[in-house]
């Protein structure tokens, strides 16, 4: 007989009869990747119950963010995972239009207790390091807990069977090392007014970062790319970004460093000013000025932030560079003010 794990025991494995254990393993989606899972009148989620002997359930629909929680045996749970990551490489495939194009790699989000993450990162990241090489798939362990919860979010990505592979080592290691203490889940907030920023008198809302949000690539693809290097990175492959007023703009191509000569870079200055509500500004500023630094670094434009006028609940931001690093920088303040609404965090081990 399987034991139950509840709320309050989240990833906790009860050995039953020796080697007979359940585990829980809860995943972060966004709607559209809970509809693909879920499939026309349920038909796929119920195929992946029965085919998988694992137990999936999907939380209400208030929330963008959707939390589905897969329970069984590790087998069968490795099972559920290889018929999930399978139906997304499926739907990935269908949006490539060039057979030349490099095929966009699954990415999932699992939620584990922050109590368990020490055991999967490993002393020096040992473990983690021999997770990647064992199945060649990135995974990164949020450095932060997620809002509310003592649970962290780890990103797992690559092909199928490479993110099968992490997780079912993942599984052996909480099954070594189980949570210590009472677990608080995370559980995703409903949805509420969009955040806004204000470019002069027109407001601009604020666009969500598709896919898993911020997702690192493997550090032996691009080990010299910082957090927001890898957030445009990932979006390349994306819908080009604009701002109202002007052209589209795809991050992808300001990766490289601003190489034009200064003379050039002089004659085509240009300022632009946004607001940002002082509430969400310390998420831009980061701790001791280190977030706003990355983002002047990444996108080459000088950033100021002004100080709070009284009366006032915005603050206002001038960005000034070239027409490209400016537009790049007001993307990757749009990034950081999406991910901390969001909850994402952008803070990757």
């Amino acid at each position: 007989m399987m034991s139950s794990v509840d709320d309050n025991h989240v990833g906790q494995v009860q050995a039953v009869d020796g080697p007979n254990v359940t585990l829980t393993m809860r995943l972060l989606m966004q709607g559209k990747e809970v509809g693909s899972i879920i499939g026309r009148g349920g038909n796929t989620v119920k195929k992946f119950r029965e085919e998988s002997q694992a137990k999936i359930n999907i939380s209400d629909s208030s929330c963008p963010e959707r939390i589905v929680t897969v329970t069984g045996s590790p087998d069968s749970i490795h099972k559920a995972f290889q018929m999930i990551t399978n139906k997304f490489e499926e739907d990935l495939s269908s949006t490539v239009t060039s057979p030349t194009a490099p095929k966009p790699p699954v990415t999932l989000r699992l939620i584990v207790p922050a109590s368990q993450c020490g055991s999967i990162i490993g002393k020096g990241g040992k473990k983690i390091q021999e997770i990647r090489e064992g199945s060649r798939a990135s995974i990164q362990v949020a450095s932060e807990m997620l809002p509310s919860s003592t649970e962290r979010a780890v990103t797992v990505s690559g092909t199928p069977e490479a993110i099968t592979k992490a997780i079912y080592q993942v599984c052996c290691v909480m099954l070594e090392s189980p949570p210590k203490g009472a677990t608080i889940p995370y559980r995703p907030k409903p949805a509420s007014t969009p955040v806004m920023l204000h470019q002069g008198a027109q407001p601009i809302q604020l666009q969500n970062l598709q896919g898993t949000f911020g997702i690192a690539p493997h550090p032996h693809h691009h080990p010299e790319l910082t957090k927001l290097h890898q957030i445009a990175l990932h979006h390349h492959q994306q819908p080009s970004f604009a701002f109202p007023g002007q052209p589209p703009f795809n991050p992808a191509g300001a990766l490289a460093p601003m190489t034009a000569a200064p003379a050039n870079i002089q004659a085509a200055q240009t300022t632009q000013e946004i607001t940002i509500p002082n509430t969400l500004i310390g998420c831009v500023i980061g701790k001791g000025g280190s977030k706003i630094q990355e983002i002047r670094n990444v996108s080459g434009a000088t950033i100021k932030i002004n100080n709070l006028q009284e009366g006032n609940t915005e603050r206002s931001v001038t960005i000034t560079g070239t027409p490209e690093a400016v537009t790049f920088a007001q993307y990757l303040i749009s990034a950081r003010l999406t991910a901390e609404f969001m909850g994402l965090g952008l803070g990757l081990y």
